[in-house]
């Protein structure tokens, strides 16, 4: 691949690791001015009024996190609400275990970055007729980022942030289990701009538990159960479905107790802090890996609230799939490329398509060179003569 590239597309490679550098060099700086909370130093005599501040949290979610209503005492010790001292550890952890890392927001943005510029200008070297169709878009430079994002955005940065918690925590701050409710609405945006930025580059490219479910994928194994697909309109109202079931819960709709978020008794990501606290998330954790052996990105398909909230977004993104209908000939090969309905649903022009991660898997199968991606709006430029 590097051998073909032009020289125009050297510079946008050395161009972009250097911005993408930059990017993580900023928020590692930003990332060591931030004063660690130790998880030390609380007791089951203080309370909870004393002890969520420290935490960075108010004391509803506090509350929540030890098993107690969110209306309970703020003043009383929390001994006296029934709490011990190895709950209260175990709850102080959890918290801690939620708090952002800086640094982790700018590696995201730098891995979007190249994932952006690899399937715009990189993945094809330029001239290339469809006849070599064959040799664009490697694999090997997808898959290195997806071991990065698994490696350092996962269990070396810990699981907070990520979408899927960006997406519940919004709805989490209207509770009242977080202070600042504008804080969260922007870590949602956040999110949700690199996802309109570029096709859910950031569950595609970043994210680390859809990271792990792509590179499991990935392996030569199962191939026939591979090319079985779960209809999208059925995951689709799976992960609908449970999104609606948590909005009710959380509120105190059904139930009368405000603050149950469901969740977080399948919160895969708890995997990159080995925490797995409970057999529920133990489960969801063996289940979705398991699973993507034979099945694309389960957890993402049926779950992730982040992906049901950011799939209408799709229809927003800047850069994206582009079909032309002048050259389309409806051949297939692209639906069959891809590991689920997302390029047939955009050949057969549906208003919202399935998913689509970015995968770049239809991008070298299109015997007439009828599928690109780029900006949208901008006209492919017409294929190279083949001679």
């Amino acid at each position: 691949m590097l051998s073909k590239l032009s020289g125009r597309q050297w510079a946008w490679l050395a161009a972009t690791l250097v911005a993408a550098a930059g990017i993580v060099a900023v928020g590692a700086a930003r990332q060591e001015a931030a004063a660690p909370v130790p998880a030390s130093g609380f007791t089951v005599a203080m309370s909870i009024e004393q002890i969520a501040p420290r935490l960075n949290v108010t004391g509803k979610n506090l509350a929540r996190g030890l098993g107690l209503g969110l209306e309970v005492s703020k003043t009383k010790p929390v001994q006296e609400l029934g709490v011990t001292q190895e709950k209260l550890d175990h709850a102080v952890e959890h918290l801690l275990g939620h708090r952002d890392a800086m640094l982790k927001y700018y590696v995201f943005a730098a891995l979007v970055l190249f994932g952006l510029v690899y399937l715009v200008r990189l993945g094809r070297p330029d001239g290339s007729p469809a006849a070599d169709r064959r040799t664009w878009y490697p694999r090997w430079p997808y898959v290195a980022t997806l071991v990065v994002a698994v490696a350092v955005v996962g269990f070396a940065l810990g699981k907070s942030p990520n979408p899927m918690e960006g997406a519940v925590k919004v709805f989490k701050s209207m509770v009242g289990l977080y202070a600042s409710p504008l804080g969260k609405v922007a870590a949602f945006g956040f999110f949700a701009f690199l996802a309109v930025v570029g096709n859910k580059l950031i569950c595609g490219w970043a994210c680390p538990f859809g990271a792990l479910q792509e590179l499991i994928y990935h392996l030569s194994v199962l191939r026939k159960l591979k090319k079985r697909r779960l209809p999208f309109v059925v995951s689709n109202a799976v992960r609908g479905a449970l999104f609606a079931v948590t909005l009710v819960l959380l509120f105190g709709i059904v139930g009368g107790r405000k603050g149950l978020v469901v969740y977080h008794f399948i919160n895969p990501f708890n995997l990159f802090n080995l925490d797995v606290e409970t057999v529920s998330i133990g489960a969801a954790i063996v289940l979705a890996l398991v699973a993507s052996f034979g099945f694309y990105r389960p957890f993402c398909q049926f779950i992730c609230p982040f992906g049901f909230l950011s799939w209408p977004l799709e229809r927003l993104s800047v850069f994206r799939v582009k079909i032309d209908r002048a050259r389309c000939t409806n051949c297939g090969a692209c639906s069959r490329a891809c590991p689920n309905d997302a390029a047939g649903d955009r050949v057969a022009g549906k208003m919202l398509p399935a998913d689509c991660f970015s995968c770049a898997r239809c991008l070298n199968v299109c015997p007439v060179d009828a599928i690109h991606y780029g900006l949208v709006g901008k006209r492919a430029a017409a294929p190279p003569d083949d001679g």
